[in-house]
């Protein structure tokens, strides 16, 4: 008698498609609950909803981006695709900025800018956890492709702004409580502000950086399209001169 073939249940690949679809499904429903959440406050109550963002889906955000930090391990044991250094910068920013300066911060809280941040993270997060739970189970849509491929190119560097501009306002406030800032024998100390400046000048060099890179290739696909456009009209010349010949 040959190998019992196991159930499609059982088999690893199904396995595997199961647990990264019912991962893909809990962060599109938390991302979409602070979404919609945020859309429908603002709508009933205006900018004074933005005040209490944070109150209302703090914990939530939380949670999903806690969640998260599970797919550096998924990109590590190789269940997800990606690439791990691009990932793991994305959520480095994300704790610190969430975590580090707004959480422990209740004045930061309270800031417009805190809101706005919010939605361009669930933006970019709730079209990506969509695309990726649809590719999981073999569903694909031209016009979620084309949006998972291109949102985050107007969006992302709109992110750093937002994230420097919360760090900035953040300033005063570790300044003044001394929040994370310790002294240390041998009249040595770490001050933490210090610390969030030189990661404001990390985040706009690689803004900048990222700026260059776009600029570049965007003019590059110009360039080409450009080139290809030409080369058809000669071709179609030349051969239209090689008929009139014959």
């Amino acid at each position: 008698m040959g190998p019992v073939a196991l159930p499609a249940w059982l088999q690893p690949r199904y396995r595997k498609n199961a647990y990264l679809f019912m991962y893909y499904l809990i962060q599109f429903c938390g991302h979409s609950w602070i979404f919609t959440n945020m859309t429908v406050r603002f709508f009933s109550f205006g900018k004074d909803s933005m005040v209490d963002t944070f109150y209302a889906i703090g914990l939530v955000m939380q949670l999903c981006q806690s969640v998260s930090l599970l797919e550096l391990l998924h990109i590590y044991v190789g269940i997800e695709s990606n690439h791990l250094l691009p990932r793991f910068l994305q959520l480095t920013e994300r704790v610190i900025v969430l975590f580090m300066v707004i959480t422990s911060q209740e004045e930061v809280q309270e800031k417009y800018v805190v809101c706005v941040l919010f939605i361009f993270w669930n933006l970019l997060d709730m079209v990506r956890y969509t695309y990726s739970m649809l590719s999981v189970i073999g569903i694909s849509y031209a016009v979620l492709t084309w949006f998972s491929q291109t949102l985050w190119m107007p969006i992302y560097p709109l992110c750093v702004l937002a994230e420097a501009f919360t760090i900035y306002q953040s300033l005063p406030y570790f300044e003044s409580f001394g929040t994370y800032s310790t002294k240390m024998p041998f009249d040595l100390s770490i001050c933490f502000p210090y610390v969030l400046k030189i990661y404001l000048m990390m985040l706009f060099v690689g803004k900048w950086l990222f700026c260059f890179v776009f600029a570049f290739f965007l003019c590059f696909l110009v360039c080409a399209a450009i080139y290809l456009s030409i080369n058809r009209k000669v071709c179609k010349h030349v051969g239209d001169e090689r008929k009139n010949l014959e």
